[in-house]
């Protein structure tokens, strides 16, 4: 990112947080955003009934503009859903059928909603099929099609890439592009929007529909995007052993989604506070330079407080309080997300690794032979040392029995 002096709050802030990767041009953005509320907004496709943390940085993009009185528009892609946004990716998306895509959006509505004040009349919700469905393919051609240039799609790097692949690129998933750039223009026509904000793997994107609508409109629009995150080790955020973090606690407990940020990694504490938390900058960079211990306590924080965010304040203390009842007195009785055991256990008991796989702590029984093999299985607090050890009513505490596997996901198991 370009090191100018920004004076708009927005930018500012968004800025010392890090969450800006790129900007169509900084200075003029910056000065619209001084002078008075403009119109922001990013676009979520309906890939699954849930958001997760993966999505958070863009939504979180959204919550700052609203903090800072700007007009922030979540666009939901009812309409190119159906189509699939083919940016670095190895292969096209499964197309969904219209039953899928009507229950997708549903989840994305309610996912967009835990972090984002729709009562505030700045702050709108919109999809994407109120207009893509009613166009004409002739129409569309004749509108939006003959102002892009082939050769200009073919240098995106996300086309090159898929180009480069066996599979290639389908022509369906080639019109993606023109489509949102006809959304970028639809939205600036509607509701004045007039920056586009996503992922840094949107920028080809986006920069379709600036120049789309200064060829077709005149407009002066904007494209600012947001660095692609990772933790120091490597991964892509939003994703844990057990698969994607969701946000919805209908995908994913709350305690497990709280445990998730507490799994942070020290080196990721102080950036992770500034852009998923509305703690102030300075705060967050105290608390990630504590050192030792004290950068557990710090981890708290950062799970708390993100956790709040998605969840309220309510879930997220209650879960701070179970952590603390789990893993500073070990207690079995805390409120741990439940199963329950279909089959029952039988009398003479059941051994170690069909007990973990039927919980749903390994996707199969050799799956949780390797887990207990590693050391990363526990009964009631105690580590697993046999993937033939019987487990028996002795067990129980209460009718239930207290499952972990590793240090991401502790259950009670009810057996009756």
């Amino acid at each position: 990112m370009t090191d100018i002096t920004l004076k708009s709050p927005f930018l500012r802030e968004a800025k010392a947080r890090g969450m800006i990767f790129q900007c169509t041009d900084f200075e003029a953005l910056d000065e619209l955003m001084l002078a008075g509320p403009i119109t922001a907004y990013i676009g979520f496709d309906p890939t699954a009934d849930s958001l997760h943390v993966g999505n958070a940085m863009s939504i979180m993009m959204l919550r700052l503009l609203q903090k800072h009185g700007h007009n922030p528009i979540a666009l939901i892609g009812g309409g190119t859903a159906k189509i699939g946004d083919p940016s670095f990716r190895d292969e096209a998306r499964s197309l969904m059928t219209d039953e899928t895509i009507t229950h997708n959006l549903a989840g994305l509505r309610a996912s967009l909603g835990q972090f984002l004040n729709f009562d505030d009349d700045k702050c709108r919700l919109v999809n994407n099929a109120d207009w893509l469905d009613k166009l004409s393919y002739i129409g569309l051609l004749q509108d939006v099609g003959v102002q892009f240039s082939v050769s200009r799609m073919l240098s995106f790097e996300s086309v090159k890439q898929r180009l480069d692949r066996e599979q290639g690129l389908t022509f369906l998933e080639f019109n993606y592009s023109i489509l949102q750039a006809f959304d970028f223009r639809e939205l600036h026509r509607r509701h004045g929007a007039i920056l586009q904000m996503g992922g840094s793997d949107q920028w080809g994107n986006i920069v379709s529909g600036i120049d789309l609508a200064r060829r077709t409109d005149g407009a002066r629009l904007f494209g600012l995007t947001t660095p692609l995150v990772t933790t120091s080790s490597g991964a892509k955020m939003g994703k844990s052993a057990n698969g994607a973090v969701w946000v919805r606690k209908e995908r994913r407990p709350v305690f497990d989604y709280w445990q998730f940020w507490r799994n942070t990694e020290d080196a990721d504490v102080s950036r992770f506070l500034k852009m998923f938390t509305d703690l102030p900058v300075e705060e967050c960079e105290r608390l990630g330079a504590l050192a030792g211990a004290e950068i557990n306590e710090a981890k708290k924080i950062l799970a708390t407080e993100a956790t709040a965010i998605c969840h309220g304040r309510e879930a997220a203390e209650e879960a701070a309080e179970t952590a603390r009842k789990v893993f500073e007195q070990g207690s079995v009785q805390a409120a741990l997300p439940e199963v329950t055991l279909a089959s029952g256990l039988p009398a003479e008991g059941m051994p170690a690794f069909k007990l973990f796989a039927e919980a749903g702590l390994a996707a199969s029984g050799g799956e949780a032979r390797r887990l207990i093999r590693g050391g990363g299985a526990r009964l009631n607090d105690v580590v697993i040392k046999d993937e033939n050890q019987i487990i028996t009513s002795a067990d129980l505490t209460d009718g239930a029995l207290k499952l972990s596997s590793g240090k991401k996901k502790h259950i009670l198991v009810r057996v009756g």
